[in-house]
Order: C-alpha cells, then structure tokens, then sequence
C-alpha cells in the first residue's frame, strides 16, 4: 500500500504540517544543525574554497550539516576533516545563528589547529590561511560566514563568553549575501 501525504492543518496543531491521508502520520519538517568552526593558525584563519553548489568557488569556513549519531563538536570535527583535512582543537562555541529562510541553526566553534597541516578535502577546491586582511570579503559565500568571522575577531584573546547571535539588521537570518542567486536554499550555509 502506497502512503499519500499532503499539507493540512492537523486537529491540535497551528500550521500546515506534512500529513498522511490514509493514517493521519504526521512527518514533521524541522530545521537542520549545521556544525562548524573557525580556526585559527599560525595567527591566520582557515577558509574552504567551496567545490560545491551552493555557491561553488566561494570561501566558506569548514562547516556542513550534523550526521545522525554525533554530538555537535564531532560534527565540526568531522566537517574540518572532510573538508580541509584539518584536526582541529575546539576552544568553545563562538556562536550560534538562526538561517530562517532555510531552516537551519548553525553552531560554530573557536578553533586552533591541533596538529600541523591541511589541504583541500572533496568538497573544497582550495584551502587556505588568511591573515584578517587577506580574507577575500567579495568572494565570502554566506551571510553567516561573515557574521563568524566578525565575531571571533571582536573576541580574538579573550575567554569565550556568551555565544555571537545574529545582527540586530538580520535577526531572523532571512537576508542572503548581494548578488547571491535565489536557489542557495539547498546547501549548508558556511561548509
């Protein structure tokens, strides 16, 4: 027997929820944890150049969506692994932003390499070390990478407080970067 889903407001519930016609099963549609870190080294910070839609050949950090099973610092473990080839030491969460318009929450981390080395992973075409004035600001590939960024610099030397949230000008995270096609609503926002 083949299911039948569609969108109805379900006795109970306030919104349009994705439901079964025939058992009235309600698959719920919730946003998506995106693990990440920005790591420094050697005084520099670590950006991907992505290889990948959305926004392929811009800098990202190392950052993708959480896998079943692992906690969140895995996560961005595993993320700076795959795509920068990078074992990472995590220093504590350095912020914590909403992306409403395309359902994610994403977590990043302060983070220093913890061993010598990177290189581009399969998602990454490059690699690279940037000093805060070589970061290439025009080639950033989301919102949010700049808004990490920013955070750790106005942190740079000091212990960890309060996670960084989102700007007062985009607290809902529903404004993509200028000149960012319609469709990056399909891919993590930083990795």
């Amino acid at each position: 027997m083949t299911q039948r889903f569609h969108r109805i407001i379900p006795q109970g519930e306030d919104r349009e929820r994705l439901t079964c016609a025939d058992c009235g099963f309600i698959a719920y549609e919730n946003p998506k944890i995106v693990a990440g870190a920005v790591v420094e080294a050697e005084g520099k910070l670590l950006l991907c150049r992505r290889a990948i839609a959305p926004r392929a050949g811009f800098w990202t950090l190392p950052a993708g969506y959480m896998e079943l099973g692992e906690t969140v610092a895995e996560a961005a473990q595993r993320e700076a692994w795959e795509e920068a080839r990078a074992r990472i030491t995590l220093e504590g969460i350095l912020a914590v932003y909403s992306i409403a318009r395309i359902g994610q929450v994403q977590i990043l981390y302060r983070a220093h390499l913890a061993e010598p080395g990177h290189a581009a992973g399969p998602e990454s075409l490059e690699v690279r070390l940037f000093t805060w004035e070589e970061i290439p600001w025009d080639e950033i590939a989301f919102p949010s990478v700049h808004w990490a960024l920013q955070a750790w610099r106005a942190g740079r030397g000091q212990p960890l407080g309060a996670p960084a949230s989102n700007p007062p000008e985009d607290a809902r995270g529903t404004r993509p970067l200028p000149g960012s096609p319609p469709d990056v609503l399909a891919a993590p926002e930083p990795g």
